[in-house]
């Protein structure tokens, strides 16, 4: 029977994977409670009202017992009056008393756990935030938001409601097991004969049919496959005139699918039959061992109720542990994942307001001085071998060549998104390594091909670029950009939302609402990286008018791969196989006669022309 969520997580925990349990894997997830902490006076007190609840909970089989025993005129305990009216009084107090254990110990688990999950939940969070890109580069996002998410519940859940179900249970099952001895040691001893077989046929028959069901659940994942690919590709199976051929294959995995469902169905129906006759031939045997007793005269009708009862209260705690045990390998699991992202090495920023504070100022000079660089991924492809070259405060650099030679690598260097391998990267004549890395990123703006607006209003996204920027800033940036009119143009004005993303606002729109962003940051350091290539002609044309305004007085390095947008740079960078292959303005590289830049800008004027 499934237990109420007693916390605010989600309910997705049953999709979590469940780890096999060593010793490497219960300590690491352990370090998870050192959140329970700050908190532990709370939890302890808790853990008080938890065990108090429990053993009230176990006082009422007995004077359940006693009660039906003097109405037959007998006392069964000397110490309790034979009396129903007191027998009936005292158990309502008791469990009053018990409801109010109950109270407050869910009271103190939950907000113990509430304040403990959301710590971790902010410490994973600031974690998340100040890793380096190549750790996102490695992982998808659904992932990390899953940990964030389903990890993080299952803990939760853990925390409020497994680890407080797993004592309480633990203690009626022991000291059930206990008094049921106590009340009739040859009622206890037959059942505790039954016991084994159950419990041995019930861990084989498990196995199996969860053996069984992994098959049908993967079968099942191989049908979906083959609708996903075949909806996906259903302008190549209409072409091609397979649209037999698709239904065939799926309805031969379907076919599997059923089998193997039939098949569990018949083992599961088996295993569910002989539990039930187990545990209902259990409890004839001993209401009907325990009757003979009763007319031996060995023990009383009030016995029989009480053993009945502790019977009842010690078999639901053992039936509650499987789950209970899952539980826990899913929040260990979900822990060690947790876990792991705590552990990993940030980068050195402290996520705190004097982060936005510049203590080292960066004129705009800009320095590569034989910089050789390989993702960490893939170290074994170089992607920079040998790549010098200075920018003047104040400069325009253009970096040109075909894709995959590292230009965009050159502005993530930039941004000290990585660093180098060999070789230096100076800011004004001093070497990156000098300056805090908050510093550099405060005075260095990037405007991508694809930018990526917050699901906020106009407002905010700009105002992304300047915290503390003021209305009359945020308009005068976004007329700079040729944004103010179409802004204006909404209903809305800046408090337009634009949707997921940016979805609302169109390829030109977004662009120069980040030129916008940008001009409100006025960096040191601009870089441009293809930030036209995906426009049409008069989006391209009022963003090319942006973004001449916001390179106005500052060091600007353009990515492009449309050569006609960089002809007015102070020089051109021509990268070719992760080397510099050429290097001047563009009156001089095409003045050569020869080379790639010149190839490249030839082809492209004539494929213009050809249009």
């Amino acid at each position: 029977m499934a237990r109420p969520r007693l916390n605010s997580g989600d309910s997705h925990s049953e999709d979590l994977p469940k780890p096999k349990l060593n010793k490497a894997l219960v300590k690491k997830a352990l370090q998870i409670f050192s959140y329970l902490k700050p908190y532990r006076t709370k939890f302890l007190f808790g853990m008080a009202f938890l065990i108090l609840s429990s053993l009230t909970m176990l006082t009422f089989p007995a004077l359940l017992g006693a009660m039906i025993d003097s109405a037959q005129g007998k006392q069964t305990y000397p110490w309790l009056p034979s009396s129903i009216l007191f027998i009936g009084s005292l158990s309502l107090g008791i469990l009053f008393f018990q409801s109010l254990m109950s109270f407050f110990r869910i009271r103190l688990f939950v907000e113990v756990a509430e304040k403990a999950l959301a710590s971790i939940r902010r410490d994973t969070y600031y974690k998340l935030i100040t890793l380096p890109i190549d750790f996102f580069a490695n992982r998808r996002v659904g992932e990390l938001n899953s940990r964030l998410s389903a990890d993080l519940s299952q803990i939760q859940d853990t925390m409020t409601t497994t680890v407080a179900e797993m004592i309480r249970q633990g203690i009626s099952l022991t000291l059930g097991v206990i008094l049921l001895i106590i009340v009739s040691p040859k009622l206890a001893l037959m059942n505790l004969c039954i016991l084994p077989i159950l419990v041995v046929t019930a861990i084989f028959f498990g196995r199996f049919i969860r053996n069984l069901s992994r098959q049908t659940q993967d079968q099942l994942a191989d049908s979906n496959s083959i609708v996903q690919e075949t909806l996906l590709g259903i302008s190549n199976v209409k072409a091609f005139v397979n649209e037999f051929y698709e239904a065939k294959r799926y309805s031969k995995k379907l076919d599997s699918v059923i089998d193997l469902a039939v098949k569990g169905a018949t083992y599961r129906g088996i295993f569910a039959s002989f539990i039930i006759f187990c545990i209902f031939g259990a409890v004839i045997a001993v209401i009907w061992y325990g009757a003979s007793l009763v007319s031996s005269g060995e023990i009383t009708v009030g016995d029989l109720t009480t053993y009945i009862l502790y019977s009842m209260f010690v078999a639901g705690s053992m039936g509650s542990f499987p789950e209970l045990y899952a539980s826990v390998q899913r929040a260990l699991g979900a822990s060690e994942r947790v876990i792991e992202i705590l552990n990993e090495k940030t980068e050195d920023i402290k996520v705190t307001e004097e982060d936005k504070e510049i203590s080292r100022t960066i004129q705009g000079k800009l320095t590569f001085d034989h910089v050789a660089f390989a993702y960490p991924s893939r170290r074994d492809i170089q992607i920079l071998k040998d790549i010098s070259f200075t920018v003047e405060a104040g400069q325009k650099i253009a970096i040109v060549g075909p894709s995959g030679t590292g230009k965009s690598t050159i502005a993530s260097l930039i941004l000290q998104f990585y660093q180098p391998q060999s070789g230096e990267i100076r800011y004004d004549d001093r070497i990156y390594s000098s300056f805090s890395l908050t510093d550099i990123r405060n005075q260095v703006a990037i405007v991508p091909q694809d930018v990526l607006l917050f699901g906020g209003t106009i407002r905010e996204n700009i105002n992304y670029g300047r915290l503390d920027a003021d209305a009359d800033s945020i308009i005068e940036a976004s007329k700079r950009a040729n944004a103010h009119e179409f802004i204006m143009g909404f209903p809305d004005g800046y408090d337009t939302l634009v949707g997921e993303r940016g979805v609302k606002l169109s390829g030109g729109q977004r662009q120069r609402i980040a030129i916008a962003r940008a001009l409100l940051k006025d960096p040191a350091i601009l870089i441009l990286d293809e930030a036209t290539s995906s426009l049409d002609s008069e989006s391209e044309r009022l963003v090319q008018e942006a973004l001449e305004e916001l390179m106005k007085n500052r060091t600007s390095i353009v990515i492009a791969h449309r050569l006609s947008t960089v002809k007015n740079a102070d020089a051109i960078l021509v990268v070719e196989n992760g080397i510099i292959s050429d290097f001047g303005n563009h009156i001089d590289l095409l003045s050569k006669g020869s080379g790639l830049y010149h190839h490249l800008f030839t082809l492209q004027s004539t494929q213009k022309v050809e249009r």
